[in-house]
């Protein structure tokens, strides 16, 4: 008898909040690849939906905040979508991120990101040595859209949709391997030195 996997519930995180940004259709794209898997559940995040004020004391968070971590708490694995600005990622990120800890903990961060020649790979390399510091799991493989605007026509679907569909079949299949493994080495033994969350 074959046991039941529950769906690895997965967010998908919309980092820019700019007026005319880009980020909604990759975003929209990466999880309508996900929503297509019976093995995963997904939840898109979009960050100007949610304040995130710089953290500048240990007060309780805000209610937006406090909403955007119950979201954040329930999932198992993250796919980050991220612009690169200056050679970096959002401000918008960064507090989102530092709102939190046990919510991103021992858990996996795929990264899909767009801008200029390098296609955001900036803003991954920065991220990676950050989301470290959670003990979280960022995977090797990442989708990058160098000058953006080249791979999406008018309405937000990808202009090879062959290749993009295959890289996205790959990545989503790395982060669902890394969730699920994540998720039973959590229910399973103890962390070393993980922070309580």
């Amino acid at each position: 008898m074959t046991q039941h996997i529950a769906p690895l519930r997965v967010a998908v995180l919309i980092g820019s909040i700019r007026t005319g940004r880009f980020g909604p259709t990759p975003a929209r794209w990466i999880g309508d690849q996900a929503a297509q898997r019976d093995d995963l559940e997904v939840d898109v995040i979009d960050l100007a939906d949610h304040d995130c004020p710089p953290v500048l004391h240990d007060d309780a968070p805000p209610a937006s905040v406090a909403a955007l971590g119950q979201r954040l708490q329930r999932a198992e694995a993250f796919i980050v979508v991220t612009p690169v600005y200056n050679r970096g990622y959002p401000a918008s990120v960064k507090n989102a991120i530092d709102w939190f800890y046990g919510e991103w903990q021992l858990k996996p961060i795929g990264f899909v990101s767009y801008g200029g020649r390098t296609g955001g790979l900036q803003s991954i390399d920065a991220l990676r040595g950050v989301f470290t510091e959670f003990h979280a799991v960022t995977l090797r493989d990442t989708i990058t859209f160098a000058n953006q605007a080249d791979h999406f026509d008018d309405r937000g679907h990808p202009v090879d949709v062959e290749l993009t569909t295959r890289l996205a079949a790959s990545f989503l299949d790395q982060l669902t391997w890394w969730g699920l493994a994540l998720r039973e080495a959590r229910h399973r033994r103890r962390y070393p030195f993980a922070k309580a969350a």
